[in-house]
């Protein structure tokens, strides 16, 4: 007999971090948005999301996800995390300025990094930019905006080529 929750046959609800997902039996855990796992289904070569704060400008023509809920809800961390599950990454990309900023923030973002890059058993290199071009940057990549206030939470992550 299949387990059922809200009446979908087969799917449970499991916590991962702070954050939710759905998990199917036989399958790789899948994000509860749909919309934000779509997007990253649909990632080609070289595409790039970028999970950024509130504050970063969104160039005109660029779609953007809005995943906040409320102040720090949820974190950017939990939204790094929860996309990195579904999405496979090449690289990532830090404004210099995010280690002065957020010193913390960056020191707990290297940490999911290496624990995902370990769990990958290939390496993921960090390129770190000046704040400018990475704004620039962020031209090619889907932003998903969170609630965060901390200056600098931003993170631009690549598909593989």
């Amino acid at each position: 007999m299949r387990k059922r929750f809200d009446g979908v046959t087969g799917w449970l609800l499991c916590p991962y971090g702070d954050a939710f997902l759905l998990r199917r039996k036989h399958e790789k855990n899948r994000l509860l948005n749909s919309e934000l796992s779509y997007i990253i289904s649909k990632l080609g070569h070289f595409d790039a999301l970028t999970v950024c704060d509130a504050g970063l400008p969104v160039p005109e023509g660029v779609q953007r996800i809005d995943l906040a809920v409320s102040e720090g809800i949820p974190s950017f961390i939990d939204v790094v995390k929860a996309v990195l599950v579904e999405m496979e990454l090449e690289s990532v990309e830090l404004a210099e300025e995010f280690k002065d900023v957020s010193p913390a923030r960056h020191d707990e973002l290297i940490s999911v990094l290496e624990m995902e890059s370990a769990q990958r058993g290939k390496d993921i290199p960090v390129d770190y930019v000046r704040h400018v071009n990475f704004k620039l940057n962020t031209k090619r990549a889907l932003p998903l905006s969170g609630p965060e206030s901390s200056l600098l939470t931003r993170i631009l992550l690549s598909r593989p080529a």
